[in-house]
């Protein structure tokens, strides 16, 4: 009984909140969106926080941060500017199908640093298909199940590298503000230079991974392995929009890695937001917007590059997702239940920290695969804040490696939604998804777990 004997009545109400939202969130009884309501319902009813305080969870930097960032993916999606890059990217790599692998991997991987994992997918995928078509002649089963799952895997890969790549990332920088009102978050340009390698390595072990799947499975039910892919696009001159959109994101990324000094090893690079007065006024999220508001505001070929439909296509239940995590956050922090449940892991603090760090990836790692993972991250982190403080460990050591790890699930459908979209092709067998799958489970959360303990 004494885990349930909580000190106050706010604490008692607010852990009562949290298993509401954590049940509707992991069984879907409601949409996720609709359960990231009750906070503004339940924290004013039950005495935790305010109305006034629970709203500005909703709409915050972070939130403008995401909706900047997707401003721009669909400026890029409008004018098929992905589509063009992807299939450059693939030309480059070469017509061998281990190559064809790799490209399609690495088009993935780069394309949902910069947009949602799902949009990548849906966009690769009938290019995927129409390459797996033109073999009629040399049909591989094998090779078209694996092709498919690169581009599904690479897709959450690349999605960790940047801040805005998937929404835990985004989920961690706000929970820390909240947690840590005195602490900055890593900024993009930190973000980027810490898990871009990463993401990379995993990329090029998972493509070595797959190709030596695709030859074991090829032989052992004797499926021919494709020579070469001899058709692939012809890759076609930018036109003025495409050039436009390509400007405005790639001077969003300068903006954004260079925002901040940026260290990189023993050099140093200055940030350019130290040339004004309130330079600490200004954060990623006003970089997205004013670089996404040029796409509004000067006519490209007669008229402006995205108009008011862009407002209705934005994903307004992901952003209603992130307020309902962030107001979570906010009230285990206020009614202290956090730290409460971090005094009930002090034990932890026995652990040896890679041990600690590893048990950390592969728990959350594996409670994704049934889970949302930007639901399963807003209930952890304030936790794992919590608990890190009570064992005496930097709070980031462990927020930072469940966050990334909560996008490391390849074994399921379910898992993602690269990973639901490309078996919904019906071109890969249950088991061959989950057999490979449960190894990159294991290599990833190994080798993130050796990564953040080596570097950080």
């Amino acid at each position: 009984m004494y885990l349930f004997s909580f000190p106050s009545p706010a604490m008692q109400a607010m852990a009562a909140t949290a298993t509401w939202m954590f049940l509707w969130w992991v069984t879907e009884a409601l949409p996720l969106a609709t359960t990231s309501l009750l906070p503004l319902v339940l924290f004013p009813v039950l005495g935790i926080m305010p109305m006034e305080e629970v709203a500005k969870n909703y709409i915050n930097s972070t939130i403008f941060l995401f909706l900047g960032g997707f401003l721009i993916a669909q400026a890029m999606e409008k004018t098929l500017l992905h589509k063009q890059i992807a299939l450059a990217i693939l030309r480059l790599f070469g017509t061998h199908p281990k190559w064809v692998l790799l490209g399609f991997m690495f088009s993935s991987c780069f394309l949902s640093m910069w947009i949602s994992n799902t949009a990548t997918t849906l966009m690769l995928l009938p290019i995927a298909l129409s390459v797996i078509q033109s073999q009629k002649e040399e049909q591989s089963p094998v090779f078209s199940a694996f092709l498919l799952l690169g581009i599904a895997y690479a897709s959450s890969l690349g999605g960790t590298a940047t801040l805005v790549g998937t929404a835990p990332n985004l989920s961690f920088h706000r929970i820390f503000q909240i947690t840590f009102p005195d602490k900055e978050p890593p900024s993009f340009g930190a973000w980027f230079v810490f898990f871009a390698p990463l993401a990379l390595l995993l990329v090029v072990l998972f493509w070595f991974y797959l190709y030596y799947q695709i030859k074991r499975f090829s032989k052992r039910y004797r499926y021919p392995m494709p020579k070469s892919f001899k058709r692939l696009w012809r890759f076609q001159p930018l036109t003025l929009q495409q050039r436009w959109v390509l400007g405005v994101f790639l001077c969003t990324v300068l903006l954004w890695l260079f925002r901040k000094p940026l260290r990189i090893g023993a050099l140093t690079l200055p940030g350019w937001s130290q040339w004004f007065t309130y330079n600490t006024f200004i954060n990623d999220g006003t970089v997205a917007i004013f670089c996404a508001l040029f796409l509004f505001a000067i006519p490209v070929g007669g008229k402006p590059i995205l108009d008011n439909q862009a407002f209705l296509r934005l994903p307004w239940d992901l952003l209603l997702l992130f307020g309902g995590g962030f107001a979570l956050a906010q009230g285990f922090v206020k009614t202290k239940l956090s730290a409460f449940i971090g005094e009930q892991f002090v034990l932890l603090k026995s652990l040896p920290p890679f041990l600690l760090l590893f048990i950390v990836c592969l728990s959350v790692n594996f409670l994704t695969e049934l889970t949302s993972n930007t639901a399963t991250t807003e209930m952890l982190l304030p936790i794992l804040a919590s608990v890190a403080l009570k064992i005496e460990v930097a709070p980031i050591r462990l927020m930072l490696p469940a966050t990334i790890a909560a996008s490391y699930a390849f074994m399921m459908p379910i898992a993602t939604p690269p990973n639901a979209i490309v078996f919904g092709t019906r071109l890969i067998p249950m088991q061959w998804m989950v057999k490979t799958g449960i190894g990159l489970n294991l290599l990833s959360a190994f080798l993130l777990t050796l990564w953040m303990y080596l570097l950080l």
